[in-house]
């Protein structure tokens, strides 16, 4: 039986019942966490289903995607700080029970209209729910091997959120109608009784943090919020083929974006309540966390969409094979996570995390050397069941990357994540949380928008050149077009899959240079004050 004691943390009962508390506590936790980081994908594979039931054009359609994330990203920072303001329990499960009204919603809407709203109200349950959640972890356990395991669980709900939310839903599209309804409506409504059992249990298990009601800072809320949505909403539509960067309301969005965190900055330096203390980034090793917390999702998202494109559209997979190609990623960051997770208790997070990044850097320049025919005769036989990257070895060209990666990434989420609220004074760590939340989530969109727009570059001369070349063997324009996208995709994936690994490289040197942390200093709780960075 696991013994939550540990010097510098509370002292809690060494009981069986103090035990299962913890043990649920962190299921509860997990499972609000999983919830919301699948749902940022598992949507994805219905689409057409979507666009086919509702009549909704394919200009629309990628609203159910970007809805999410704009309100998921725009408002996490006020999450965070509500959860610190009016306790962290109640935010949690006011998150958790919007989160599940949300999808109850999507899950019967009968138009455009009444599932885009319900997609961004998801959002606003999960910018809610999130950051609470990661505070409730530092403020539930112990410092030391319990919360080190607790923090372990979480990055690997959050790693794996992705590749479950993949497998998910390509098994609920696939089914036929169940009670009535379609299968991607499943995706949807699945969250309902989980989000709703959280949120009731959530008392049962989870104590609440104090609360300091009256001190929002509502300009701050207001700024930062609204240049967060302009930051996320202008990188969504970077990364989209229709707009890049030179459209005007991408130029638009980024610009208000910045403005509006410069004026968020301003007012966060003189009101006494800021919603962003500044004191949070004061720390150096906290700081680098946070970047580095920045670069590593913009090459990891980047990975999954790029290679999942890949695997479908190149090599031919289904929908729901494509998912389960995945499945590797899932349990290998369980497995780096756990590993992770005990050796941070003995080697100093610099050492895991920038051994991770590493393996990182070697999985995505793996990717990298991915290849497929080019030839305009290789284009000319692909049929259905001769796809063009018929000769691609799952086994040998893609599941050792996806390994290397999976379990690269749980060594890196875990120490950073640790080092980057610990040592948080009590009243931030809802903002902490938060903040942790949201260079995630506008990293994942730069990351998308910038080797989008790479990959498109990379891939325009060759798909040109060889439209032309089919176009004069009699292949109908459209035919072409399509055709050559397939002959040029790689080369374009290929380069976006170099600029991750240069990323994930820029935020292992910052790790190396900047993350000096002792391991020991993890196992104490204590102001900031006290921590020591040798």
């Amino acid at each position: 039986m696991t013994d939550v004691r540990t010097a510098g943390g509370p002292t809690p009962e060494p009981t069986q019942e103090r035990t299962l508390h913890l043990g649920w506590a962190l299921v509860l936790i997990s499972m609000a966490q999983l919830m919301v980081v699948l749902d940022a994908s598992i949507a994805n594979i219905a689409l057409p289903f979507i666009g086919d039931d509702l009549n909704i054009d394919q200009a629309n359609l990628t609203w159910i995607v970007t809805g999410y994330a704009l309100a998921f990203g725009g408002l996490l920072l006020l999450g965070g700080r509500l959860g610190d303001l009016y306790g962290r329990r109640r935010i949690f499960m006011i998150g958790l029970v919007v989160f599940a009204v949300a999808s109850l919603l999507g899950g019967f809407a009968q138009n455009e209209a009444l599932l885009l709203g319900s997609r961004g109200l998801q959002g606003l349950g999960a910018a809610l729910a999130s950051p609470a959640a990661l505070a409730l972890i530092t403020t539930t356990f112990p410092a030391g091997p319990p919360r080190n395991r607790a923090f372990a669980v979480y990055a690997a709900m959050s790693g794996a959120g992705a590749a479950v939310g993949l497998i998910l839903g390509g098994w609920l599209t696939g089914l036929d109608p169940l009670l009535g309804l379609e299968g991607w409506r499943w995706t949807f409504l699945i969250n309902v009784p989980i989000g709703l059992v959280a949120a009731f249990l959530a008392p049962r298990f989870l104590n609440e943090s104090e609360s300091h009601p009256g001190q929002l800072d509502i300009p701050g809320a207001i700024t930062g919020t609204l240049g967060l949505l302009g930051l996320v909403y202008g990188f969504s539509r970077a990364g989209e083929e229709a707009h890049g960067w030179g459209d005007t309301w991408t130029i638009a969005s980024l610009a208000a974006g910045v403005v509006l965190l410069a004026i968020f900055a301003i007012i966060e330096s003189r009101v006494k309540h800021p919603l962003l203390p500044v004191r949070v980034f004061a720390n150096r090793t906290r700081a680098t966390s946070f970047l580095v917390m920045a670069l590593v999702p913009a090459a990891m998202f980047a990975m999954f969409y790029f290679l999942s494109l890949f695997i479908q559209l190149v090599v031919g997979y289904s929908p729901l094979r494509a998912g389960f190609a995945f499945l590797p990623f899932s349990i290998g960051i369980v497995f780096g996570a756990a590993l992770s997770s005990n050796l941070v208790n003995r080697i100093n997070p610099r050492y895991i995390a920038g051994v991770g990044t590493i393996m990182a850097v070697g999985a995505l320049v793996g990717f990298s050397m991915l290849e497929v025919p080019t030839s305009t005769e290789a284009l000319l036989a692909v049929t259905p069941d001769n796809p063009l990257g018929a000769d691609v070895n799952y086994w040998t060209a893609i599941f050792p990357f996806i390994m290397l990666m999976s379990v690269g990434m749980g060594m890196v989420f875990v120490p950073l994540t640790l080092t980057a609220v610990h040592h948080l004074r009590a009243e931030d760590s809802g903002i902490g949380s938060g903040v942790l939340n949201t260079m995630q989530q506008v990293g994942g969109a730069l990351g998308l928008a910038i080797l989008g727009t790479v990959s498109l570059h990379y891939a325009e001369g060759t798909k040109s050149a060889l439209a032309g070349d089919l176009v004069a063997r009699g292949i109908p324009p459209v035919d072409a077009g399509r055709l050559a996208f397939l002959g040029s995709f790689t080369e374009g994936a290929s380069a976006a899959f170099l600029v991750g690994a240069g990323l994930i490289a820029i935020g292992s040197v910052a790790i190396w240079a900047f993350l000096n942390v002792k391991h020991e200093e993890l196992a104490t709780d204590g102001p900031e004050g006290e921590v020591h960075v040798g």
